[in-house]
């Protein structure tokens, strides 16, 4: 099976980052609240269990996702399917389906077009690129792949009058 990763952006992998630091000192705080608290003196200490819980599990829910995003995003060929994961939500498409893989020189965007007219906007390193267009093509032989390239804008558009 050929492994891709994801490719994110810097601004997301900053927002991610700063999301697992937010969680980490959320926890933090957490604890030191829980340490200060006297729940024992309460008339009804049910409720304030009930709010350290959820106090504990939204950060632990939010880190589990942000650190799955960085870990396990990637897209997978095997032998009959292409395997899309992005953290905790994973897809699968059958490599017979596809139609067309088609680059796009001016959007520099590699897309895979499945003939129910669904198509996928594949988020790899363009040095891998080729690497993914080959391991898709030798998974179907069948499939079409084209690139739209740049075009030269015409003499007549940069002609001043």
């Amino acid at each position: 099976m050929k492994k891709f990763n994801y490719r994110f952006t810097k601004l997301t992998l900053i927002f991610i980052y700063i999301g697992i630091a937010l969680c980490v000192v959320g926890m933090g705080i957490n604890v030191l609240t829980i340490a200060t608290s006297d729940i024992a003196s309460e008339a009804n200490p049910v409720y304030r269990i009930i709010q350290y819980v959820l106090m504990f599990l939204i950060p632990v829910v939010l880190l589990i996702i942000l650190i799955s995003l960085l870990t396990s995003s990637y897209y997978a060929i095997d032998g009959k399917t292409l395997k899309t994961s992005f953290g905790i939500i994973k897809s699968k498409y059958d490599i017979n389906k596809i139609e067309t893989v088609l680059l796009d020189r001016t959007t520099n965007k590699l897309s895979v077009y499945f003939n129910d007219k669904v198509f996928i906007v594949i988020v790899v390193k363009e040095d891998w690129y080729d690497e993914f267009i080959d391991a898709l093509c030798n998974a179907n032989r069948n499939i079409e792949f084209s690139i739209n390239s740049k075009e030269k804008p015409d003499d007549d558009e940069n002609k001043t009058k």
